[in-house]
């Protein structure tokens, strides 16, 4: 880790000492420990203001080092990251690579080096460079899709899912699950993220709110859906602080007793 990173204040839980930059990064993979899959954990940051970008509709331009140590961190621990087409071209996704500090936690925990990606598109309109990494990306799109014949050219049959119709996000959950992808990861964007949450899908948001006002038209960290009624609670699990960053993880559900 650069030495100009920002030890992380632990605010929730108290009585907890400050996170200074680690390149392993134990402590912060301990406290944002999952519980036994499956799990889909949501990571999304948002401006003061309730933008999830900058002007430039990327959420690069509100990330700060603090939220990039969290991000890393929550990665190095899924089994696969999870994002929507329109976040993949406007960010240019590609499948995840662990840093080498991380490697030694992720075999640990018998996981591979690198999580997978799974992308849900409805026309199929994604990056070359991207379907052909290696491994190939999970993709879930719509058998009317514009673009399925470069899908088909690009990835295996196992890693293709095709729904008629509207694809069903409790089937790609479920899929990743019973392929052994249970700890589940989606980065996004705000309307992936709003139709998981819709769906009831979504078991704990990590949302950072960056120190910004950025004004404009973007979106909130849920976009494209109605109101959610009733509201969906959240349980305020631990905040961390870091120069007038601030990163919760909220739980959604109640953690499964992991008790015998």
């Amino acid at each position: 880790m650069d030495d100009a990173e920002p030890a992380l204040d632990v605010l929730l839980p108290v009585g907890l000492p400050p996170l200074p930059p680690d390149a392993a990064e134990a402590g912060l993979s301990a406290l944002f420990a999952q519980p036994r899959p499956p799990w889909l954990r949501a990571n999304m940051i948002s401006a003061l203001d309730g933008a999830a970008t900058g002007a430039d509709h990327r959420s690069g331009s509100i990330n700060n080092p603090a939220d990039l140590r969290v991000f890393q961190v929550l990665r190095g621990l899924a089994d696969v990251v999870l994002v929507g087409a329109g976040t993949v071209r406007a960010e240019g996704y590609r499948v995840p690579r662990t840093s080498e500090p991380l490697l030694p936690g992720r075999r640990e925990r018998g996981q591979p080096d690198d999580p997978t990606l799974a992308v849900v598109t409805a026309n199929g309109d994604l990056p070359v460079a991207m379907l052909a990494d290696e491994p190939s990306p999970w993709v879930f799109a719509r058998s009317d899709a514009a673009h399925l014949d470069r899908l088909r050219l690009y990835l295996p049959t196992n890693r293709l899912h095709v729904s008629d119709g509207a694809v069903d996000l409790a089937d790609v959950v479920a899929t990743l699950a019973g392929a052994g992808l249970g700890q589940i990861l989606t980065e996004g964007g705000p309307h992936l993220l709003a139709d998981l949450i819709a769906a009831d899908l979504v078991d704990e948001l990590c949302l950072t709110w960056s120190p910004q006002l950025v004004g404009g038209s973007a979106m909130r960290v849920l976009a494209g859906i109605d109101w959610l009624t009733p509201a969906r609670p959240a349980r305020l699990a631990h905040l961390l602080h870091a120069d007038g960053v601030l990163l919760g993880r909220w739980l959604l559900r109640d953690e499964p007793d992991t008790g015998h």
